[in-house]
């Protein structure tokens, strides 16, 4: 490009676009820090909030007030103060009037302001009416003495104040949440009365530590009944770091067969909890419940009643369970950063926050002092010149008359000041009656004495603090109130299992050749009389209980698991276990197990090894299973045998070639998992001919039924011993007729 097409730029400045970016950057993220999102730890109020209370109080609508329409009260916020949008602006506002939202309301609402349920479902600004609450006047009382600083408004054609002179920790008594740019904050609403009275504490005992402090401030006091269940010394560490966490957890009680719910946590939605609680019990993981009702109203804010299915229902352990799976319990986030009074935002615990708004009170109180006694000693300086004409009048009404001007010869001739002759010139005629000497000296000795005692508290730091001290008393008598939340140590809730919450009912868990599965209910169940889909036939079935789990065995030897209850219904033919589970291709289902997680089990392959494992080791939650039984080549998983007490019950081996073995159980190794130990001693010569047929375990005084072809023999605990060796040994021959064994079972 040519000098001359190249573009040339005259009275701009070039900076890097890093640069640029940069610096752009960080003045939004400065904005947005101290101007939007953070409160001051003086008056406790983000910069939108204390313009909208401020042009409210210059509109009229204190406390004693008739309200005016909210848009009235925004079109002078977004007009005046604050120019953003109107709808964040209002929502800003509602939020100020929301009895379930703060803890002491600033704003006063007439019309619908949104409820619990839904915090946003508030009407338009146009249909709504607002003013200002009485507590209003923590914020706004000493505004116009001379108690805060006044900045440009943002076109510099009014002016605003940058703090509101509050006499009570507002921060602390209605808390706030924000989001700014690399930052956040949260603090907890608290009560009046505690914070009042931990102010008073460290006025008294500047060394109290937080722990005193924790004496009187006792926790978060949210605007709901909810029980605050977080340790105390969580909520210690909590106001010593200004970090940390409150968990808060509805409160119930019960109804005759009934359980009620009177007071949900903190923001928690009524239609959710109840929504949430209803998708349980559609998904039928509340069998526990028969219906669930919202019988709120006007009188009974909150009242969630649940209908149990039984009076054998353990009320506290199905509470416990929709506490943890639902938002009748919550936890707040606690971060109390604040913008201090250097100007500089600062994570701070109770301590450090308290011991600032104190000096923050204080230096206010002062700048109120100082402002009424410069008033004051204005007024006796007006009155002292007042009285000196008063006294000379008929000369200084001589003076006015025959000067033409009259203000200089006025000075000089009595002394006065500008401020004295101004005040005497615009005097009206009427207060130079007779009587007016005694009221000018009566003024003069009031003020005198309000002077002497503005004076004495200016000059001693006691009598300041005393000051402090009774006007934080006063407010917290006025508009002080009890603890919402109560403070109960609960130990943490727990989500119930689907075997917890599953109706215990004995089942029969049917599985077929094709690998299709069902469950059919009790235990009297003819597995092999059902009916079967063409070309299938029954495997394997066996008893269990409904809240129980079910494991699957495949030829790989992995296990999967899955809740009996969730099974099909025997009324049909029910379904593969492939729909379930994601086996690898070309394997089949061998091999079925149910019962308790400590339950033992014998776990046997056909080439004769197997060890005793618990059944928990056999559920898995993965959908490919897992890992349970190693396999030789060709070898298959047998159906494994239960185990009722390892000590004194025998396993039982049947071979193909007739031989049975019986030896302890304790002898066999129990594992989580792998190939196990030599459970018979098969000939090396006959590995390819001869096999495991079925294992068994007999407990004393049970029966084996050894089932051959059609016919069935059974063999006692006694007769067992004929049959009892070494584990790993050849076992006896079974009589001749009885060799071909088809399966084993116990009677």
């Amino acid at each position: 490009m040519t000098d001359s097409v190249r573009p040339h730029f005259h009275g701009y400045e070039q900076i890097p676009l890093r640069e640029y970016a940069e610096r752009a950057y960080l003045d939004y993220s400065m904005y947005v820090v101290l101007d939007r999102a953070l409160p001051f730890l003086g008056d406790g109020l983000k910069p939108v909030q204390r313009r909208i209370i401020y042009s409210m109080s210059e509109l009229g609508l204190n406390a004693g007030a008739k309200p005016k329409k909210s848009a009235r009260t925004i079109g002078d916020v977004i007009g005046k103060y604050h120019p953003h949008g109107d709808s964040a602006c209002y929502e800003a506002m509602v939020l100020m009037a929301q009895p379930f939202s703060y803890r002491y309301p600033l704003v006063e609402g007439q019309g619908n302001f949104g409820s619990s349920d839904d915090p946003k479902s508030f009407a338009a600004m146009r249909y709504t009416e607002s003013k200002l609450t009485p507590i209003a006047e923590v914020l706004l009382g000493e505004l116009t003495q001379g108690t805060a600083d006044w900045v440009p408004n943002f076109d510099g054609t009014l002016e605003e104040p940058s703090w509101m002179p509050a006499r009570l920790p507002h921060l602390l008594l209605n808390g706030t949440t924000g989001i700014a740019v690399g930052m956040a904050t949260d603090v907890p609403p608290h009560n009046l009365n505690e914070v009042v009275s931990a102010c008073i504490r460290l006025l008294d005992d500047p060394d109290a530590t937080t722990a005193d402090l924790c004496e009187h401030v006792l926790g978060p006091d949210y605007p709901t009944t909810a029980e605050i269940i977080t340790p105390r010394a969580d909520l210690l560490q909590m106001y010593e770091t200004g970090l940390g966490s409150v968990r808060a957890r509805a409160v119930y009680e019960k109804d005759g067969p009934n359980i009620v719910i009177t007071g949900l946590p903190h923001q928690a939605s009524p239609s959710k909890i109840i929504e949430q609680i209803a998708t349980q019990m559609r998904a039928k993981k509340l069998p526990w419940l028969e219906d669930i009702r919202d019988e709120s109203d006007h009188a009974n804010p909150t009242r969630i009643v649940l209908i149990p299915r039984s009076n054998r229902v353990d009320v506290d352990q199905l509470m416990g369970h929709l506490f943890a799976t639902t938002d009748l319990e919550k936890s707040f986030r606690v971060n109390i950063n604040v913008i201090g009074l250097d100007g500089r935002p600062q994570v701070k615990g109770l301590k450090a926050f308290l011991a600032e708004w104190l000096t923050f009170r204080t230096d206010t109180v002062t700048r109120r002092l100082n402002h009424r006694l410069a008033k004051v000693e204005q007024r006796l300086h007006l009155l002292e010149g007042l009285l000196v004409a008063f006294l000379n009048l008929d000369e200084v009404i001589r003076i006015i008359r025959s000067e033409d001007e009259p203000k200089p010869v006025l000075m000089q001739r009595f002394a006065l000041s500008e401020e004295q002759t101004d005040y005497i010139l615009e005097t009206r005629l009427r207060q130079l009656a007779r009587l007016e000497e005694m009221k000018i000296r009566g003024e003069q000795d009031e003020l005198a004495k309000e002077r002497d005692r503005l004076v004495a508290i200016l000059a001693s730091k006691g009598k300041l603090k005393k000051l402090v001290k009774d006007e934080l008393l006063a407010d917290a008598k006025k508009f002080g109130d009890a603890r919402r939340s109560p403070l109960v140590a609960r130990g943490a809730a727990q989500a119930l299992s689907e075997t917890d919450l599953a109706p215990s009912e004995p089942m029969t868990v049917v599985l077929s050749e094709m690998g299709w599965v069902r469950a059919a209910k009790g235990h009297d169940v003819d597995a092999a009389a059902m009916n079967y889909r063409e070309g299938d036939e029954l495997l394997v079935a066996t008893r269990t209980r409904s809240n129980q789990q079910v494991a699957f065995l495949d030829s790989t030897g992995r296990s999967y698991s899955t809740v009996v209850h969730s099974l099909p219904s025997a009324r049909g033919n029910g379904e593969p276990l492939t729909v379930r589970f994601s086996p690898a291709p070309k394997t089949s289902f061998q091999a079925i197990a149910s019962g308790d997680n400590d339950q033992r089990f014998v776990l046997a392959s056909s080439h004769g090894y197997g060890f005793v494992t618990r059944f928990e080791n056999l559920t898995s939650r993965n959908k490919a299973g897992k890992a349970m039984l190693s396999l030789t080549p060709n070898a298959h998983v047998l159906q494994p045998a239960a185990v009722s007490d390892v000590a004194q019950d025998r396993v039982v081996v049947a071979t193909s070639a007739g031989h049975l073995l019986a030896f302890p159980v304790s002898e066999l190794p129990e594992l989580d998992k792998g190939k196990g130990n030599k459970l018979i001693d098969i000939p090396r010569a006959k590995l390819g001919t001869e096999h495991v047929v079925a294992v068994a375990v007999v407990a004393p005084g049970a029966s084996l039924s050894v089932k051959s072809g059609a016919r069935t023999m059974t063999v006692t605990w006694k007769d067992l011993e004929a049959y009892l060796g070494g584990r790993a040994t050849r076992g006896g021959l079974l009589p001749r007729g009885w060799q071909k064994v088809e399966g084993l079972s116990v009677e």
